[in-house]
């Protein structure tokens, strides 16, 4: 076997590996109840979440897990502990918790149809477990955000997003709020599942206003995480 082919088989067993220590974080419930939940394993919690099937941002995706296995085993490079976190997009809130359960101080936001169920799944699998109370808080994208997330009060050492970038008509919005609340100090640690041209296209605009850094690849999930800071110069 040639010397590429041989790394390329390497590289595929890593992912294979990886990916299933992943998704070996996820159990399904045995009994049929009338919600819709799921049972995951971070941070030595066992974490309950409930789920709507008839919604995309109250579902788990496999990008939100991606994420959550990278908080938990990158503490040494990544600490968690005392930082102000925001997560965008947060949906049903698993990576909000697992940050929350990590030491930080974190700000859950999503659109306001979804902040009910996620205030139950973070109140739920974070009460009496953390340092530091997470908050939930509206946020649609490129709206307001001078009134709720003024940048002389808003100073976050890490954003998080999972699975933000899909078919969805606010990715220039969702640019514009990046750079909103990222500060020059700031590390942006975003996942995401590459499905169509559109994500491409977005990430080269996304490198236009941001540094970034591809951490880890996981091609059977057609997954990529990044770590992302702001280039000096604004352009936005």
């Amino acid at each position: 076997m040639d010397p590429e082919a041989q790394k390329e088989n390497t590289q595929d067993s890593d992912d294979q590996k990886v990916v299933a220590e992943i998704t070996a974080r996820r159990f399904v419930p045995a009994s049929v109840t009338t919600t819709s939940w799921e049972e995951f394993r971070f941070v030595g919690h066992e974490i309950r979440i409930s789920e709507a099937v008839d919604c995309y941002g109250a579902v788990v995706w496999p990008s939100a897990l991606v994420l959550c296995y990278f908080l938990e085993t990158s503490v040494k490079q990544y600490n968690m502990v005392d930082k102000n976190v925001i997560e965008i997009g947060a949906g049903t809130g698993l990576v909000s918790i697992v940050a929350s359960l990590l030491g930080a101080h974190v700000t859950a936001t999503d659109l306001p149809e979804l902040l009910g169920n996620l205030q139950y799944n973070i109140s739920r699998n974070t009460k009496m477990k953390c340092k530091h109370l997470p908050e939930v808080k509206e946020l649609s994208w490129g709206i307001a955000l001078d009134k709720n997330f003024p940048r002389s009060s808003t100073n976050f050492d890490y954003i998080l997003a999972a699975d933000v970038v899909y078919a969805h008509p606010f990715l220039e919005e969702l640019l514009i709020t990046f750079d909103h609340l990222c500060k020059e100090t700031t590390i942006i640690l975003w996942v995401m599942k590459f499905r169509l041209e559109k994500e491409n296209k977005f990430v080269d605009r996304f490198k236009e206003l941001f540094d970034l850094e591809e951490i880890f690849s996981f091609p059977s999930l057609s997954i990529k995480l990044y770590k992302a800071m702001k280039k000096n110069q604004r352009s936005i």
